[in-house]
């Protein structure tokens, strides 16, 4: 039997490995690609 309590600890399982792999990826390249999308607006 799949109970409510076995569905949120999956769910909480599948959110902290998408943090973890999150946290793995390069920020400083998504943070110059944010830079570049401001200045763009900004001159737009």
């Amino acid at each position: 039997m799949y109970t409510i309590e076995m569905a949120y600890a999956r769910m909480r399982e599948l959110q902290e490995l998408a943090n973890r792999s999150r946290a793995h990826q390069s920020t400083p390249s998504r943070t110059a690609r944010a830079a570049k999308r401001r200045a763009a607006v900004k001159k737009g």
